[in-house]
């Protein structure tokens, strides 16, 4: 063991998966997490392209595909229920519009926590306080009292991340909103949902519902434009009230969804944004995930970036023995191509979604190669090292887990 320990704030995706790399690396890993436990439910993330094979890497191919939503397909409606256009989950070889591995968010946190808890120490209910790093390593004071001392600290603690506000300045730097805002809750299956996600949609709003392994229950979707969101995201009650204006009148089973939101127990919601910073470190203080590059939900890779991102950064981190100027740099060339190809993904996707003026003039089809090349790039275009100068203490895998949204 190197004896490295190493600070991951935020127990999420890209936190734990660190973990499990970190430790594999050889080091000593605590993981913060301000939320009293994990959080179930959330909309579904995807593993498309090179991401399978970061899953396999970790040993947890069969833990993950356990925990599927096993959604087969997709069917966009329109007021009356009548299918407009069908998209299945082994459409583009299982990297399509559905993904051939969906799972609910909250659900790959589980797998993700399961495989680690017992060789990384987790502290939930807590959070950095305040950190001072010098040549040698970072004193870090938390909220709850405690200080200690770390090696590496990495914030994985999401698109608002506290620490990248504490390190590297205010939020407004690097926040690139995107004019759309999504939500996701819970709701019974009172709808007949069997393995096909149903979606209605009208310019600039939608609504739709997608199966989770619970079949009792279905988790609800609604995404609207919004040039000027400005509701606080830790204010729940009135982001139910602003879903509710911004859905008035748009037909279908939209009341019907509508009237679960005051009974469901993991309501979502928050803008459709992106994180640019021209650098994901601050001497020994480093970024991954949403947190360092979020590429929004439109993108369908926010998922990859921060998989990919977590093997890179413990493996270039452990091929430089530590030091953090090599491994951050290292980590910093091999995804920046990956991660500029996804964000510019999510950035058309949210562009196809805009409410067009009155008066504009119809928008230019992108070229087709072009067009080709930065989805082949969003999916594949990043290398994978062995790492095989770097001791590696072997992938344990998680056995399969129940979906965490239960009623």
């Amino acid at each position: 063991m190197s004896g490295t320990r190493i600070l991951v704030a935020g127990a999420s995706i890209a936190g734990p998966a660190l973990a499990h790399w970190l430790h594999r690396r050889g080091a000593e890993v605590t993981v913060v997490e301000r939320a009293p436990g994990l959080r179930p439910g959330g909309q579904a993330v995807d593993a498309r392209g090179v991401t399978k094979e970061v899953i396999r890497r970790m040993g947890l191919d069969a833990a993950v595909r356990a925990a599927r939503t096993e959604t087969a397909g997709a069917y966009i409606v329109d007021v009356d229920g009548t299918v407009l256009e069908t998209h299945r989950a082994d459409d583009d070889g299982g990297d399509g519009y559905i993904s051939e591995i969906e799972i609910l968010r909250g659900d790959l946190s589980r797998v993700l926590h399961d495989d680690t808890r017992d060789r990384v120490e987790y502290v939930f209910g807590d959070r950095i306080a305040e950190l001072t790093q010098d040549a040698d390593g970072v004193d870090v004071t938390f909220a709850g009292g405690a200080r200690r001392r770390f090696d590496l600290v990495v914030g994985a603690d999401g698109l608002h991340s506290a620490l990248r506000e504490m390190v590297f300045g205010p939020r407004e730097r690097f926040i690139r909103h995107l004019g759309h805002v999504l939500a996701f809750y819970t709701v019974p299956n009172e709808f007949g949902l069997d393995r096909w996600l149903i979606e209605h949609q009208e310019p600039g709003r939608s609504a739709g519902l997608r199966p989770i392994q619970d079949a009792t229950r279905a988790m609800a979707m609604f995404s609207f434009a919004s040039a000027g969101f400005d509701v606080d995201y830790r204010d729940v009650e009135a982001q139910k009230r602003l879903l509710r204006e911004r859905m008035a009148g748009l037909g279908w089973w939209t009341p019907r969804i509508l009237a679960h939101l005051d009974d469901t127990p993991d309501f979502y919601l928050d803008q459709v944004a992106q994180v640019v910073m021209d650098r994901w470190s601050s001497g020994r203080v480093g970024l991954l995930g949403d947190a360092a590059f979020s590429s929004s939900p439109l993108s369908g890779q926010g998922t990859g970036l921060a998989l990919v991102g977590a093997y890179l950064l413990a493996g270039e981190l452990a091929a430089a023995g530590w030091d953090p100027a090599a491994g951050f740099a290292g980590y910093e060339t091999r995804m920046r191509s990956f991660v500029e190809a996804n964000q510019e993904i999510g950035r058309l996707h949210a562009r196809s979604r805009d409410v067009p003026a009155p008066d504009a003039e119809p928008g230019e089809e992108p070229d087709v190669e072009w067009l080709t090349g930065v989805i082949d790039r969003a999916l594949n275009g990043v290398e994978l090292p062995d790492y095989a100068q770097v001791p590696d203490s072997g992938a344990s895998a998680a056995p399969p887990i129940a979906s965490s949204a239960k009623p």
